[in-house]
């Protein structure tokens, strides 16, 4: 008052970006979010799956939102991949905490518009379908890697760490355990091993 012109004020808006691995890059999501106008350190990116919401960022920018605040979000699978959580936090965000979510893949699922009970009913339906698909899709990309496991172990692919190799002397405190002219502790002592190392690497190796 007496200033002459009126003070706009403006809710803080905050971006949230996934990427289901540390080696995925997130560019694409990061460019929409910046194109915004978002502030940087109101950027989230979490390098994790999406199966749950226990992830750092995520958590993090809850405790910072305030009612009437906007989460930003590139598609609802960046939000998340399972069904039922998806649900939840949407409501934690929109009725709990009274903060409104944009899906900027998806315009209908925008809660700054379309407020009335008819606005309301369609953005929960096509919430239920999006985050349907986006766990049925995370449950087709598991099923693909397994089959892709299996795949490679029936061709004789390894996973796993690589086994050190066996000591030059192992054989030969192998044959002289067996023939009991060793002890089990004298043995592993002499291999470089601990008990059950020598005893599993000696089944491994036939003895």
């Amino acid at each position: 008052t007496g200033t002459g012109y009126t003070e706009i004020f403006t809710m803080p808006e905050y971006g949230y970006i996934r990427v289901s691995h540390t080696d995925q890059n997130d560019a694409r999501q990061r460019v929409e979010i910046e194109a915004l106008g978002i502030p940087t350190k109101n950027i989230f990116t979490d390098k994790q799956s999406g199966k749950d919401f226990h992830r750092p960022a995520y958590e993090a920018m809850c405790r910072r939102l305030r009612k009437g605040d906007i989460v930003f979000v590139k598609s609802i699978d960046r939000f998340g991949r399972n069904y039922e959580e998806i649900q939840e936090q949407w409501r934690i965000l929109t009725r709990k905490k009274d903060v409104d979510i944009v899906v900027l893949d998806m315009p209908l699922l925008d809660t700054r518009r379309d407020k009335n009970l008819l606005g309301t009913f369609i953005a929960d339906l096509v919430l239920q379908v999006l985050s349907f698909v986006a766990q049925s899709e995370r449950e087709a990309i598991r099923q693909r890697q397994a089959e892709g496991i299996a795949a490679a172990k029936a061709r004789g692919v390894r996973f796993g760490r690589a086994k050190i190799p066996l000591p030059d002397n192992f054989h030969d405190v192998a044959q002289n355990l067996q023939n009991r002219r060793l002890t089990l502790s004298q043995a592993a002592e002499m291999a470089g091993m601990s008990r059950t190392t020598l005893r599993r690497r000696m089944q491994e190796a036939g003895y």
